[in-house]
């Protein structure tokens, strides 16, 4: 196989320029944002897009502008608050998050990185993110986005793995500028390149800033020749069904009986596997005479 490997260093400056003039205007992306804004923005995006992530988001930093406020309420109100983001236990991770960021750092967002790490629902991807997009330090933002653009321009392949790979996160060191905020800066833009240009399906290469150095493109543009790609059903699974309990208990004021659950969804042992599921993961508390709530 020919090796079409680009030079990491020939992408920043087309990158960082076209950021500039491009780069969506996003509440958590404000100088005064701070770090707790671009924290619960990395908890929201994950796994979400960002048109349905912005009116939560704007709800979740009126009610909690601060790790304090959020870590002071019940579990539950981070639950229900979440409201049809998908995906609610990320609502139960960063309500920890707050309690240990008041119990361990006096309220405020640590901008050491262990320490990031060391906080519950804050995994490699979102410390890396806090550390650089907060406070401006020299890491490998690496999500899906990023992975496409350096997978295409640096390797010359049409998609990165399927799972993100160890082999991924070198690519992405190896591509990092060297100084601390130009990396900080080329984390956000590559990222921003792979949602807005650098695109899984329909990429825009003839808006792409880097369409002449890219690997992928000088190759030909060959297809994606490895595993299948299954997009993510969601009708009639057990995501749906547990999505559809939860919305019942969000709305509600009190204890909810069981009966009232038991119309929400049709098939009983698909219903009862559901929210078997929620109280194990602690979305749903269970209590006396057949009644549930959202954790207290």
């Amino acid at each position: 196989m020919q090796d079409h490997s680009g030079s990491p260093l020939a992408l920043h400056d087309p990158v960082l320029r076209w950021y500039d003039v491009n780069a969506r205007e996003l509440p958590w992306r404000e100088p005064g944002a701070g770090a707790w804004a671009v924290m619960v923005s990395e908890f929201m995006l994950q796994q979400t897009p960002v048109n349905r992530v912005l009116p939560a988001y704007r709800s979740w930093l009126e009610r909690w502008p601060k790790p304090v406020d959020l870590a002071a309420e019940a579990p539950g109100e981070a639950v229900r608050a979440w409201d049809r983001l998908g995906y609610p236990r990320r609502a139960l991770r960063l309500h920890a998050a707050a309690q240990a960021i008041v119990e361990r750092h006096g309220g405020e967002v640590p901008d050491d990185h262990a320490a990031l790490l060391a906080l519950p629902g804050v995994g490699t991807y979102t410390a890396a993110a806090i550390a650089s997009f907060a406070f401006g330090q020299r890491h490998a933002v690496v999500d899906t986005n990023v992975r496409r653009v350096l997978a295409r321009s640096l390797t010359g392949v049409a998609q990165p793995s399927i799972s993100p790979t160890a082999a991924d996160q070198r690519l992405a060191v190896s591509a990092l500028p060297a100084d601390e905020r130009t990396a900080a800066r080329w984390a956000v833009a590559s990222m921003e390149l792979g949602a807005l240009v650098c695109t899984a399906r329909t990429p825009r290469c003839a808006d792409c800033p880097i369409q002449s150095q890219c690997a992928w493109v000088l190759a030909g543009s060959p297809p994606y020749d490895g595993p299948p790609r299954r997009g993510q059903t969601y009708e009639g699974t057990d995501r749906q069904a547990r999505g559809r309990l939860l919305a019942v208990l969000r709305a509600a004021s009190a204890p909810v009986a069981k009966s009232e659950l038991d119309t929400c969804w049709p098939d009983p042992v698909q219903r009862e596997r559901a929210l078997d599921g929620l109280v194990a993961d602690g979305l749903v508390e269970p209590l006396s005479r057949h009644r549930y709530r959202l954790p207290a």
